[in-house]
């Protein structure tokens, strides 16, 4: 694999919850996920699987973590050819490294990070061949990654410096202020924004899951358990597209977004 197709890449999603098997019965019924064990290292690991491909995991959320007061969360990983340039990076653009556990044999290494306005994601340098693929998402996989954050601008530079990821449209929400999109190569992967006061916890990720028909994908989250925060509504700008943001029944925050294709 070249850099090129890996870095800046979201490759893998993983879910730290607190009860790893209701949330594989939610997730699966929802959005039509399988799941697949993986064994290695000090244990197996569930991974969530999208017809063929895997696409992320799900984990016990630490008690160090739980102790911090972090709810259950999903956390993206980007692709990176060189972790320890990346950590090293991180670090001079004022940036946090979490955590930084050994290589993982025939899987790879990563490391959580916070970044500089305290938001967490991991990066990721695979051993081999690299999970996910170049393009638009499909249906059953991860099609926008937004940031709600307390200096998009600030924040935008930090993952620009560190990813190489580019501005591309933006959208003005008036009083809410600019939502920034971007992405790499020639593809949007998701936007920016400052939080309002009134949007509870720190900055964080909102992972979007693609699929069919998000209103009716909204309707199953309430009968599964979880809730809908948001929506489900049209996207501004006219393409069509719809989006609900939700929470599972173990408080981890995600969305979904269907297509008007």
């Amino acid at each position: 694999m070249t850099d090129s197709t890996l870095h800046g890449r979201f490759i893998w999603y993983e879910l730290l919850t607190s009860d790893p098997e209701a949330a594989r019965r939610f997730y699966t019924e929802l959005i039509g996920w399988g799941t697949a064990e993986w064994e290695g290292g000090e244990g197996s690991y569930t991974m969530w699987t999208n017809g063929e491909n895997s696409l992320g995991g799900v984990i016990v959320l630490p008690e160090e973590a739980k102790a911090a007061g972090a709810p259950p969360h999903w956390l993206a990983y980007v692709g990176t050819p060189d972790l320890d340039a990346t950590i090293s990076r991180v670090e001079e653009l004022g940036g946090k490294v979490l955590a930084a556990p050994p290589e993982i044999p025939t899987v790879g290494r990563f490391a959580v990070i916070s970044d500089p306005q305290g938001a967490l994601f991991a990066a990721f340098t695979p051993a081999g061949e690299a999970p996910g693929h170049e393009g638009p998402a499909q249906q059953g996989e991860f099609s926008w990654h937004e940031l709600a954050t307390t200096d998009h601008e600030a924040a935008f530079e930090f993952y620009r410096e560190l990813f190489g990821w580019k501005k591309t449209d933006n959208l003005d929400m008036g009083p809410m202020g600019i939502y920034q999109m971007y992405g790499r190569k020639d593809m949007t992967l998701g936007g920016m924004f400052n939080k309002s006061t009134d949007m509870p916890g720190p900055p964080a990720w909102l992972l979007y899951i693609r699929v069919g028909d998000v209103d009716q994908a909204a309707e199953r989250v309430k009968e599964l358990g979880g809730k809908v925060l948001n929506g489900p509504m049209e996207v501004p700008g006219g393409s069509g597209d719809r989006i609900a943001q939700c929470m599972d029944p173990q408080g981890a925050a995600f969305a979904m977004h269907s297509t008007s294709g």
